[in-house]
């Protein structure tokens, strides 16, 4: 069964500084963030009704929002609680927080030093971001024709609207092949991440070999599951790595806010199996986000 169109669907949602119905949180077609991506925003998980790292995700926003020269009406306090009010109001117990600033319409060019800054969180139910059968015996990826573009020509930093038009191509075609998700290279050619998600290779030494993010996000997951692999005794290298060198790698997976821990079983040419360290990490990392000892 199809899921309800999310303009569709019932509840409250925080809209500049109150709970409004959802279907009253509506902007004017003629705004900013629409028409020059003057809009960045988050994804927070939500684990048995607790945003898992909220104010890790909070504190990024407002570096994103720094980042795009937009001054939040807002602290992070003030947003922190925010967030964990309405997944109150919402029940939701396992699901999706999306908070997300944009400029508004009072001025309709390039310029935007009048616009008024809007600040919205919803909230929904929602359950694994790839399908989970595709999960237990990993994903397939493409290689995209998109490339991430040098860090000198955008914000790369940030969770900025318009930086992720690209991945939204990418995942397209990908599709279109029969693929579940594509794999970006950098300006250079070297591997950067999917879509929405970093990517982790394991080598014959068990070692974890991973792209220094350089001109993609280092994500919040992409950094839990370093510090799980550390307390494993599993050593993690950053560095440049070559598409090429894929043939030399025996696992790969993915990590993310959405995806969690997925593991891959293709890209492109390349095939990789789902071992006993990725679905060890996957375990560990579960248990961490609802707050079970470690088995």
């Amino acid at each position: 069964m199809e899921s309800i169109p999310y303009d569709k669907r019932a509840g409250k949602i925080w809209f500049d500084g109150k709970t409004v119905d959802w279907a009253d949180a509506n902007i004017h077609i003629l705004n900013h963030g629409l028409h020059y991506a003057s809009c960045v925003f988050e994804g927070e998980r939500v684990y048995e009704g607790d945003v898992f790292k909220l104010e890790d995700h909070t504190e990024r926003l407002f570096y994103s929002a720094k980042r795009m020269g937009i001054s939040v009406p807002y602290t992070q306090t003030e947003i922190n609680e925010a967030c964990k009010n309405i997944v109150n109001i919402q029940k939701v117990q396992n699901g999706y927080v999306r908070p997300l600033i944009w400029r508004g319409s009072e001025m309709m060019a390039i310029s935007a030093q009048k616009n008024k800054i809007h600040v919205a969180i919803a909230t929904w139910e929602w359950g694994s971001y790839f399908d989970p059968k595709l999960k237990l015996n990993g994903i397939k990826l493409n290689i995209s024709k998109w490339r991430r573009p040098a860090p000198n020509t955008i914000p790369w930093d940030t969770k900025a609207a318009g930086l992720y038009m690209i991945c939204t191509l990418s995942k397209h075609e990908a599709e279109a092949q029969g693929f579940t998700d594509s794999l970006m290279l950098d300006h250079e050619g070297n591997i950067a991440e999917a879509t929405g998600a970093n990517v982790f290779f394991k080598n014959q030494l068990g070692e974890l070999h991973t792209p220094i993010p350089d001109s993609f996000l280092d994500g919040i997951t992409r950094r839990e599951i370093i510090k799980i692999a550390n307390t494993k005794g599993i050593k993690v290298v950053e560095r440049k790595i070559k598409p090429e060198e894929m043939k030399d790698f025996t696992g790969c997976f993915l990590t993310g806010t959405a995806a969690e821990v997925t593991p891959v079983s293709q890209i492109a040419k390349y095939n990789f199996k789902v071992c006993n360290v990725i679905t060890g990490l996957n375990e560990s990392y579960q248990n961490l986000v609802r707050k079970k000892s470690a088995a």
